[in-house]
């Protein structure tokens, strides 16, 4: 098998059922390729799903835990990893594999990202410093723009072809795993930072394709309230900041 791509459901049947489309749509011409749907114990009844494998989870294992179960049960050589809020142009999936099949190097490869009005996606970022969860999540950040704009790499060409810290975990390629692709430490967020640090501390690229794109249909959902309500109500806003002490913790950053 040439290609797996896994996608990890959380109640987002009708987004899944456009992403599956837009796989359907796609030139996956001389790819042998399967996808494989992780069901995350969202109650969504998947069972009128068809071309894909479906694995029905018992628990909610997270984002990172969902993806090593979906890998664990597939067979390809290169896996791609896919939200089921992408859709994919026709090219997208073929030119990131032909990419990353051809070099050597690179270790995890993305494609632009666009929201549904086409506008572009800060996808590519570099690694964050301890303050950037806090600048992000409080009134504070309206007071350093530039020190986000610098994160998020807003004065970069997003045209250009880059090997950036990390990409956003909502759609990449990489090279099957010997073991877990992800630490299943971090239940949500920060999961794609961790790993792409791990890629490049191993001699790796993270790159940046941006000659092809997704629609990423993406609501931040643990940033919907005030962050002085978040803290106390949105269980997904404490998860964020404590996957992001676990990952400023593991690797002893500052």
């Amino acid at each position: 098998m040439d290609l797996s791509i896994i996608i990890v459901n959380y109640k987002s049947k009708i987004k899944l059922i456009n992403c599956l489309d837009s796989i359907k749509r796609s030139d996956l011409s001389n790819i042998n390729y399967e996808v494989i749907i992780v069901e995350n114990n969202s109650g969504d009844d998947l069972s009128d799903v068809t071309n894909a494998k479906i694995i029905i989870s018992p628990t909610n294992l997270g984002m990172g835990g969902g993806n090593n179960l979906g890998i664990k049960n597939s067979s390809g050589d290169f896996i791609l990893i896919s939200n089921p809020d992408i859709v994919y142009e026709v090219n997208t999936i073929k030119e990131l594999f032909n990419y990353l099949k051809n070099n050597p190097k690179v270790g995890l490869i993305g494609p632009k990202l666009l929201n549904p009005d086409l506008s572009l996606q800060y996808s590519c970022v570099r690694f964050p410093k301890i303050y950037i969860p806090i600048l992000r999540r409080t009134f504070v950040g309206r007071f350093f723009p530039d020190s986000l704009n610098h994160y998020l790499m807003k004065s970069n060409n997003h045209n250009d072809i880059m090997v950036v810290d990390w990409l956003l975990g909502a759609c990449f390629m990489v090279r099957r795993p010997k073991t877990n692709l992800f630490d299943e430490r971090y239940f949500m967020y920060f999961e794609d930072v961790d790993l792409c640090r791990q890629i490049k501390n191993s001699g790796g690229e993270v790159v940046y394709y941006p000659l092809v794109s997704v629609i990423h249909d993406h609501i931040r959902a643990s940033a919907k309230m005030a962050w002085y309500k978040a803290l106390l109500f949105d269980p997904l806003a404490r998860e964020h900041l404590k996957s992001a002490f676990k990952y400023f913790y593991k690797w002893k950053l500052k």
